[in-house]
């Protein structure tokens, strides 16, 4: 094709257009970064929300316990980003402030949780028939009361407070783990390297230890960052009803229970704590499936 056709000038080359396979890479490219955009937002979400844990000051260096009564009921503007509460507290300083006690939950209501079930999983797959039929009628009984039901009425029996909510959400949590822990260990147990390491003579503490544990736990982590959404979900309703952090402290569930009596004055007392809690949940559960993928979108 000559310059006079093309109407470029003399000596400048013509740009071959690109060929079927190379559009078909870069969509493939372009669509492996678009799937990869909900797992880059969810973690932002969640590294945001660990800083404020962190170094709350950081972000928000307001009081979130400091009452301003002329300015309650402030909607949000640029004095207040996310408006003030019936006392004139900024909404924003105590969701931020609130992140440390809300993940604090979360967190250790899935290692409770975590441990009850590494507990329980293992005496149901490893400890023999009879130990697994007891183990499994315990968790049937557990599963067939309602988690959130379950953990009301510990609560009854124990009483209301922070210590008592992190239980309670722990108890609940522990019988699923507590199944997917016996479902891999008793997978495990026909292994071919369990095998191996029963013919060597090696003792079952030892098989346990070195086999069964570290690759029975792998699932685990993927559920426990799952769970870890799921437990601030259930502690923060716990805090609606009046049985967590006692008001007015900046705790994400006990901003809502105070926010519901003044709804439709001032939405934004609900709005945005409970858009905190939707945020940390959906990014865990993102990660989480992420995880369990290995990655690959």
């Amino acid at each position: 094709m000559t310059a006079a056709k093309t109407g470029l000038p003399a000596g400048d080359p013509v740009l071959a257009p690109k060929t079927f396979q190379a559009r078909r890479r870069d969509a493939a490219l372009a669509g492996r970064l678009a799937a990869r955009v909900p797992l880059i937002a969810s973690a932002a979400v969640l590294l945001f929300f660990v800083l404020a844990a962190i170094a709350p000051n950081l972000l928000a260096p307001v009081d979130p316990l400091a009452i301003n009564p002329t300015a309650a009921f402030s909607p949000p503007g640029p004095g207040h980003l996310l408006g003030t509460d019936e006392s004139g507290r900024d909404i924003y300083s105590r969701i931020i402030h609130g992140a440390r006690p809300s993940l604090l939950i979360g967190a250790a209501a899935t290692a409770i949780g975590l441990g009850l079930a590494l507990l329980l999983g293992t005496i149901a797959g490893f400890g023999g028939r009879w130990l697994d039929f007891g183990v499994g009628r315990i968790l049937e009984v557990l599963f067939a009361l309602p988690g959130l039901l379950l953990a009301l009425v510990f609560i009854a029996l124990a009483g209301p407070g922070v210590t008592t909510t992190v239980i309670a959400v722990g108890l609940t949590t522990a019988p699923g783990y507590a199944r997917v822990i016996r479902a891999q260990i008793i997978a495990l147990l026909t292994s071919s390297m369990v095998e191996a390491a029963t013919v060597l003579g090696r003792s079952r503490l030892h098989i346990l230890r070195i086999h069964i544990l570290p690759n029975a736990l792998g699932p685990i982590a993927v559920l426990a960052t799952l769970g870890l959404g799921q437990a601030i979900l259930w502690a923060a309703s716990l805090s609606f009803l009046g049985l967590g952090s006692p008001p007015p402290a900046p705790e994400w569930g006990t901003m809502l229970a105070t926010g519901r009596t003044y709804l439709q004055l001032a939405w934004w007392m609900t709005f945005f704590p409970g858009l905190a809690i939707v945020l940390v949940a959906a990014a865990a559960t993102v990660l989480s499936r992420s995880f369990k993928s290995g990655g690959k979108r």
